[in-house]
C-alpha cells in the first residue's frame, strides 16, 4: 500500500472511479451493447466525455504522464460527476503538491481542549490524524466501547486506534449498527490523509496494516472511496444499553492540524436520549 509515485495514485483513482460510473447514468449509448467485460464507463467513453483522446487518458491511467493541465483535470471531473472533495482529491493527485505542513507537535492534546472534552456533557472522543485516539470523557470511552486497558493506553506511545478496531476488533461489528457504513467513512478519510501526507510513514504503515489484516479494508482501499469525515447520523447497538441513534458531529481544531473533535449526542426527548443518560451515570458511576 505504500512507495506508489503519485502519478501511479492518480491512475488507480481514475480507474476506481471510471468503473464506479455506468453510461445510462451518465445519459449516453453503451458502447459494445451487451457484451461489457468491464463494470461502468470503458475508457473510450470517458475519453469522449471528457473531450481527450483515448490515448491520452490511457497514458495518464497508466500513471505516464505528469503534465495534466487543470482543464484536463476539471473535464474529467466534470465527467466522472465527482464530489467536491474527490476533485480536490484528483488535483492533488495530479499536481504531486507537497504535504499538508505540520506543527510538529500533532499528537499533543493541548490543555485547554483537554478541559473540553473533560466537561463535555456529550460523549466526546479527540481523534489524531491516525485516527489515533488522544482523549476522551467517560462517556465517550463508554460509548465507543473502550477497554480498561484501552483508556490506560490513551495518551501513551501507543494509544488506541479506532481504524484498528473498526477493522480488526470483531466487537466493532457488533456495536456499530451501521458497520459498513463506518468502516467506508474511515477509508475515505485515510485516502484523504494518506495524499495529503506522502511522506507520514507511520500512517502508510497503517494502511498497510489494515489492508493486510481485513479482507473488508483492503476491498474499500481498492475503490478508492474519497471522502472527509462530515457530521452524520450514527446508529449504535451498544451491548450496555442497547439501540442508540445519536447525532455525531466532528469539530476540526485549526491550531491542531489533523485533529478532530467527535461530539456524539442524542436528540432531546427520545429513547436514545434516554439510554445514553444511562450509559453516561454507568460510565461515571
Amino acid at each position: 500500500m505504500t512507495g506508489k509515485s503519485s502519478s501511479e495514485e492518480l491512475g488507480e483513482f481514475l480507474r476506481a472511479r471510471r468503473a464506479a460510473v455506468t453510461p445510462q447514468e451518465l445519459g449516453i449509448q453503451p458502447s459494445y451493447g451487451d457484451r461489457r467485460r468491464v463494470p461502468g464507463l470503458r475508457r473510450e467513453e470517458l475519453a469522449e466525455l471528457a473531450g481527450l483522446s483515448t490515448t491520452y487518458y490511457t497514458r495518464l491511467e497508466r500513471g505516464e504522464s505528469h503534465q495534466v493541465s487543470d482543464a484536463i483535470l476539471d473535464a474529467l471531473a466534470r465527467a466522472l460527476r465527482l464530489s467536491p472533495d474527490e476533485r480536490a482529491h484528483l488535483h492533488r493527485l495530479a499536481r504531486a503538491l507537497p504535504p499538508v505542513r505540520g506543527t510538529g507537535h500533532e499528537d499533543r492534546v493541548r490543555g485547554p481542549i483537554r478541559d473540553l472534552v473533560d466537561n463535555s456533557a456529550s460523549a466526546a472522543v479527540l481523534v489524531g490524524r491516525r485516527t489515533d485516539i488522544l482523549a476522551g470523557n467517560p462517556l465517550g470511552y463508554a460509548l465507543w466501547g473502550l477497554t480498561g486497558d484501552e483508556i490506560a493506553a490513551v495518551g501513551t506511545p501507543q494509544p488506541p486506534n479506532q481504524a484498528r478496531r473498526v477493522f480488526l476488533d470483531p466487537r466493532s461489528r457488533a456495536l456499530f449498527a451501521d458497520w459498513g457504513r463506518q468502516a467506508e467513512d474511515l477509508v475515505s478519510y485515510l485516502r484523504l490523509a494518506t495524499a495529503e501526507r506522502p511522506d507520514d510513514l507511520a500512517l502508510h504503515q497503517l494502511v498497510s496494516e489494515l489492508a493486510a489484516g481485513s479482507d473488508d479494508f483492503a476491498r474499500l482501499w481498492r475503490a478508492h472511496p474519497v471522502r472527509d469525515c462530515l457530521h452524520t447520523v450514527r446508529r449504535y447497538q451498544h451491548p450496555v444499553v442497547g439501540a442508540l441513534e445519536l447525532n455525531e458531529e466532528i469539530l476540526r481544531l485549526p491550531d491542531d492540524p489533523g485533529q478532530r473533535l467527535i461530539i456524539s449526542a442524542a436528540q432531546a426527548g427520545t429513547r436514545s436520549a434516554d439510554r445514553l443518560a444511562l450509559l453516561g451515570s454507568l460510565a461515571t458511576g
